[in-house]
């Protein structure tokens, strides 16, 4: 059953009985799981015994899976869900009572493969008021055993307004053993991490939150979000990442959040994610951003080549991109551009020139080397599929990789995303700086194209970082 419903949330009738529950994350981007922390809020409040597990920072607690009526995978993103679909199996073994459910934006989009390791009940929108009622029918029976039966499988993509609760972080790991935030001056600051809004108004081809939202947004009310703050002020937060989508969808509310925040907090600084299209578009209130405690400002350029930003449905040109880097500049900001170099529209060309434009705008170090060996994500659903040059080029579904495999016609340009991914994997376990990883992806790609790399036309980086940065490399 897929329900949609933009009607405000019915009042809760909470149940007098309780199920175990055991909420999983296996990945949210180095974070303190934001997506356990809000659904554990609202089944707490109905009476029900939740314990969280972040598998990023924490082992498997055999107890409370044995204990568990229900276990609960939060699936964000592809890797999440990949890493979710290796547990679920041997956890049915070791729970045979229990029943499965997997929520989040992969929930709906990858149906079929968990369906097939038993996956019961799948959740996507806004899923904390569909797992509570879930629970509620679970703790029918509670108080008799033998009254306990299965409820029946579900699929709910909701995109109703709801009203949330301030998230309960009770039990998971300090904030302190997550991502920090690193300062020009070698400062590390502790980062917290929360949602002011989910979806996104924008329909971008490539985009995973698309096929779930369909231009959709929701936001998380401006008190429910300074309350989530404050509770990681105290446990020690310095820095807040606003996990946000796109930051301003909602402008209006973005700012005030911002403005509250800095009021209570002067000395608390901030990240947020926007696109290109709304920092051109509201570029005024860039100041505010900067005033309010705004260190960096993550923004998905994807590609400076304008034919694959017009297929992805991007919103913006690579001259808008040029404009906001020197917007940024002038006003002091950081921008820290993500990109997907790979596409089956890309050249050997394409790449040279990303590196030389990222090198000669001074960008390469606000840049993390993961970038720039991803290659594009086809997921179930995708927009991408409405094109009919993709049709050509991609493989069936492959339901263990939860993608559309695809080749690009030039095989130097595969290559070329494999030894760069290469690269990067060896740069994070040797700790190279990233102008050294740079350097080599430089090499890489001149070489590919079958020219020398000249050592006098090297990039020239510094030796450390000169922007702020997460510690925690970006990948989806």
């Amino acid at each position: 059953m897929i329900t949609e419903n933009d009607s405000p949330r019915r009042a809760a009738s909470y149940t007098c009985s309780s199920v175990n529950i055991v909420l999983i994350s296996t990945y949210e981007l180095g974070h303190q799981p934001f997506g356990l922390a809000s659904p554990a809020a609202w089944l707490r409040k109905r009476g029900h015994e939740v314990v969280c597990l972040d598998l990023s920072r924490q082992a498997l607690d055999e107890a409370a899976l044995r204990g568990a009526r229900l276990i609960a995978f939060y699936v964000p993103m592809h890797t999440a869900t990949r890493l979710a679909l290796q547990l679920i199996e041997p956890l049915r073994r070791f729970n045979q009572r229990a029943q499965f459910c997997a929520y989040g934006l992969y929930a709906p989009l990858t149906e079929k493969s968990l369906r097939k390791l038993g996956v019961e009940f799948l959740f996507g929108g806004e899923f904390e008021e569909a797992l509570a009622q879930l629970a509620d029918r679970l703790a029918i029976g509670r108080d008799n055993p033998e009254e306990i039966t299965p409820v029946t499988a579900e699929k709910i993509t909701s995109l109703a307004r709801q009203r949330f609760e301030i998230p309960d972080r009770t039990g998971l790991p300090p904030l302190r053993q997550y991502a920090h935030v690193v300062l020009p001056s070698g400062e590390h600051r502790t980062a917290g991490y929360t949602e002011a809004s989910r979806g996104c108004k924008h329909l971008c081809r490539h985009c995973p939150i698309v096929p779930v939202y369909n231009g959709v947004f929701r936001i998380v009310d401006r008190e429910t979000v300074l309350a989530d703050i404050r509770q990681q002020v105290a446990a020690g937060a310095q820095h807040i990442t606003f996990g946000d989508p796109d930051f301003f969808n909602g402008i209006g509310h973005a700012l005030a959040i911002t403005e509250a925040l800095h009021n209570e907090f002067p000395q608390l600084t901030f990240d947020a994610t926007i696109k290109v299209e709304h920092l051109r578009q509201h570029e005024k209130h860039l100041p505010t951003l900067r005033d309010a405690g705004c260190l960096f400002v993550t923004t998905a350029v994807e590609s400076l080549d304008d034919e694959v930003l017009l297929k992805l449905e991007k919103g913006h040109t690579r001259a808008d991109f040029l404009h906001v880097v020197q917007k940024f500049r002038e006003l002091g900001l950081t921008l820290q551009p993500t990109f997907v170099p790979f596409t089956p529209w890309t050249t050997l060309e394409s790449i040279q020139d990303l590196l030389e434009t990222l090198n000669e705008l001074q960008l390469a170090y606000a840049v993390p080397p993961i970038q720039l060996g991803i290659r594009l994500l086809i997921p179930a659903g995708s927009r991408l599929l409405e094109l009919q040059d993709v049709q050509n080029f991609i493989d069936p579904f492959d339901e263990k990789l939860l993608l559309h495999p695809w080749r690009h016609p030039d095989p130097r340009v595969d290559a070329l995303s494999e030894e760069i991914q290469d690269i990067v994997a060896a740069s994070e376990k040797l700790k190279r700086a990233r102008s050294a990883t740079f350097e080599r992806i430089w090499q890489a790609t001149k070489q590919a194209a079958g020219q020398t790399a000249e050592l006098d036309a090297m990039p020239v980086l510094a030796a450390r970082a000169a922007v702020p940065y997460l510690n925690e490399p970006w990948y989806c």
